[in-house]
């Protein structure tokens, strides 16, 4: 009987030691940070790892994700500076900084920042006219991330970035505004087609210019060109007419000197050289006899 007790007291020693020790270990995710309490209290910040707390006294009453996280912001309708009704939404990414601070510094962290982009949503597109709203995007999302970023600080949270991810105007505004890009597109497509048209006669007239020009230019230097073949053409037969009436009129000179001579029947002596010699064929027979070639 003892020992059936002994043993059921080492078997319940045993269970407590297991699940003591089961309770005193634990293990925290890369991402995370665990938030260690005793008897409700805060007592620790555990990194990420193999980690050992006092079992039945500290337990990890929160983990908290240290990655970054996004909320979407729920749809809201906004009036704009000049009264028209839009429906504004966005989403918020922000990272934990301080595991301590969001788990005891806001009661609800997610519905909190919410409520507050929400709000500051609804005076920042309040301040501006239909127009501004729907080309300032960029201006609402840097001013809605400085103001949720310098609230959230002392919840321990940083504000990453903001976007606003659309801004619908009432349907008849919408289907207005439609028609209007589309007026815009027609008169820009009307504009560009105008000013395709203009460049182009501009480029063709240029063109019929230039070949104006050219075949001006063509025309000129190939009747330059005849001209100048034909002033050499002309001082070359000038040249030749030149050469060949002076050396026929003296040789005409000197036939009628020596015919006159000879009428006389006078006998003329000349060099084998002379040009006498040839026109003596231009003689008659008898005259030819009484000129005497002489050599030299």
């Amino acid at each position: 009987m003892v020992g059936e007790i002994g043993i059921a007291i080492a078997v319940i020693i045993f269970v407590i030691a297991v699940v003591t020790l089961l309770k005193a270990v634990t293990t925290v995710r890369q991402y995370e940070k665990g938030i260690v309490e005793r008897f409700g209290q805060y007592k620790e910040t555990l990194d990420p790892g193999l980690r050992f707390i006092v079992p039945f006294v500290d337990n990890i009453a929160e983990r908290i994700d240290m990655r970054e996280t996004v909320i979407d912001v729920a749809p809201q309708a906004v009036i704009t500076k000049d009264n028209v009704a839009v429906t504004v939404d966005a989403v918020i990414y922000y990272a934990v900084t301080d595991p301590k601070a969001v788990r005891y510094e806001i009661a609800n962290f997610r519905f909190a920042i919410s409520k507050l982009a929400q709000t500051n949503l609804r005076n920042l597109v309040g301040d501006m006219t239909l127009d501004q709203t729907l080309t300032a995007r960029d201006q609402i999302n840097t001013a809605l991330r400085e103001t949720l970023d310098e609230a959230t600080d002392k919840w321990g949270v940083k504000v990453v970035r903001v976007e606003v991810q659309k801004i619908d105007p009432p349907a008849d505004i919408a289907d207005a505004m439609s028609k209007q890009m589309k007026a815009e597109r027609e008169k820009r497509a009307t504009i560009l087609s105008a000013e395709a048209y203009k460049e182009k006669q501009i480029l063709e007239a240029e063109g019929d210019k230039q070949n104006t020009v050219l075949t001006a230019e063509g025309d000129r230097a190939a009747a330059i060109l005849r001209a100048e073949g034909e002033a050499k053409a002309i001082e070359k037969v000038s040249r030749a007419a030149e050469e060949f009436f002076i050396g026929n009129a003296q040789v005409l000179k000197q036939l009628e000197v020596t015919q006159a001579s000879l009428q006389d029947n006078t006998k003329i002596v000349v060099s084998d050289q002379s040009k006498l010699i040839n026109i003596l064929d231009m003689l008659k027979e008898g005259d030819k006899k009484r000129i005497v070639p002489v050599e030299k």
